[in-house]
This record gives structure tokens, sequence and C-alpha cells, in this order.
């Protein structure tokens, strides 16, 4: 496997982390990007070049902010000016956020598609104006199983916007498919421990909607359905096991990545869903005589 330069977005932690680690140990030169490096996540910056000088491998950290798209051109702008090149941009920064649907405020709602859409449409317009002037590179989305799959009540917000990622992904995929750029869509299911996705998640800011409903016929049901949501998640379901996955596909040769990889230890029923649907979308390019959209034009 040729080395590639991979730019992760939101990896200070969880899948991000986990993924940077596990692409550098591969070979790759990778910038764990990240926001405050120099503040709140200051640690984390100091961690990553520990692990690079301990196991030998070219792991870096880079200030990006995903709500800033003077952040995300700054971040590409070093990296080109650093190799000449971007290979891979991993897509997975994002948050969540658990509670009754009616107690967040719209704002919330649009916050939580500004971090998981926005932010990705942000990095997007930096570093694709490269990869169309390469005529190669790769776009690794990360989703959740949430857009297609079983999903529980209390996780609205994120699971709209994480539906609304998948959606650009997969009208990215055809729109770049003749300037050569590949698309892989990452979809891990609910990992309930062994990342802080949970533990970070936001809360409802309408407190009084909130004791609303634990006080109905709805009172505690949040505990109720993380309970039973993590009894459902095999006790050995390990989030590296999505790292993994990221060096997989990109052992994979150019041009013949694949599409969509399921990583779901809870088997929630997304990669059924998935596969009819990509199905249904490749026959429809097809029938259109739209079949090149399907694989990127090799340079």
């Amino acid at each position: 496997m040729s080395q590639q330069i991979v730019l992760i977005t939101g990896a200070s932690s969880g899948f991000g982390a986990l993924a940077a680690r596990a692409l550098a140990r591969a070979g790759h030169t990778v910038y764990a990007s990240m926001r405050q490096t120099t503040g709140r996540n200051a640690a984390q910056v100091v961690a990553a070049a520990d692990y690079a000088r301990e196991h030998r491998v070219d792991l870096r950290t880079l200030e990006l902010d995903i709500a800033s798209q003077t952040s995300a051109d700054a971040a590409v702008a070093a990296v080109i000016a650093a190799h000449g090149r971007l290979d891979v941009l991993v897509h997975n920064a994002g948050h969540m956020a658990f509670g009754p649907a009616e107690a967040f405020a719209p704002e919330q709602f649009a916050q939580l598609y500004d971090s998981n859409v926005l932010g990705a449409q942000r990095v997007n317009r930096a570093a694709l104006p490269h990869l169309r002037e390469q005529r190669r590179g790769l776009l690794l989305w990360v989703s959740s199983t949430s857009a297609r799959g079983g999903t529980p009540p209390y996780l609205a917000p994120y699971f709209a916007a994480k539906a609304a990622m998948d959606s650009l992904a997969v009208s990215y995929a055809g729109e770049l498919a003749r300037w050569g750029i590949e698309t892989s869509i990452l979809v891990p299911g609910a990992f309930t421990s062994g990342t802080n996705h949970f533990a970070h998640a936001g809360a409802p800011s309408d407190s009084a909607r909130v004791a609303e409903y634990e006080s109905g016929p709805t009172a505690g049901f949040g505990e109720e359905i993380l309970r039973k949501l993590a009894t459902g998640v095999p006790a050995d379901a390990d989030p590296a096991s999505v790292a993994e996955a990221m060096v997989a596909i990109l052992e994979r040769p150019y041009g013949r990545r694949p599409f969509r990889v399921h990583v779901d230890p809870a088997d929630d029923g997304s990669e059924t869903v998935s596969a009819v649907a990509d199905r249904i979308r490749a026959e429809f390019l097809r029938r259109n005589d739209l079949a090149d959209l399907l694989t990127p034009r090799l340079a």
C-alpha cells in the first residue's frame, strides 16, 4: 500500500483519534485535525506527538475548526504546502445530542446540522479544488447506521443530521466521479462504550419540556433507552474496529474501493436497507446512461 496523505476531521478523540493512529501505523502521513489545539485539546496534541514518537509513525496534529471556512481553508492549505497534495479526506467530525426531540430548540437542531453536515461542506470547499486539480483522491465519510437502521428515540437531532450527511455523501459521489475522486461511506453502528460519544452528548435546552416528559408516561425513558441499547451491543464490541475498517478501505487499490462499509456489532438492519438503496441508485444511473458515475474516472 502506497503512502497516502490523510486529513481527518474531529480527531481529538473517539473514532477520529483511533483512526488517526491506525492509519499512521499502516504507513500513512496522517493529519489529526481538531479545534483549540493550544487550548482545550492541548493535551490531545501532546498525546498524539507522544504516540508518533513512541511508535515511529508520521502522525501530526492540525488546527481545524469545521465551523469556520477560514480555518478549513488554512488547514488544507497547510497540508498542501507541506506535501503538494492531499490524497484522503476523512469526514469524521460531528456531535451527538440526547433527549426528547420536542425539548430541543430549533437552534440546537441547526447546531447539530452545522456540526455534522455544514462542517463537511466547508472542508470540502477547501479541499476539493486541490483534489479536482489532481484528478485523484478519496472522500471517506463517517456516517451512522442511524441514517437507515433501527433508530431508538431521544436521538432525533443527531439522527436527522447524520441522515443528511449520508445523503450529501451519495450526491457528492456522482458529482466527483468524473474528476477521478472516489467516495467511500463508512457506517459505524452504536458503540455505547469505548468512546465519549454518548458521554459528551448535548442535552435539550428546554428543561421545562424535559420535566414534562419525565413526569408523564415517558418518565425514565432516557435511562431505559440507554440501558436497552447497551444490552443490544455485544460485550466485545470494539470501536477500534471502525479504525481498522478505514485502514482496510485505504488498502484497496485506487478505483476499487468499496462505496459503503458497515461496522455494526448490534446489526440494527442498516446494512440491509443500505444495500437496497445503493442498488437502486446504481440501477437508476445505469438506466439513465450515467453508469460511469459509479466509479471514479482514472487519470
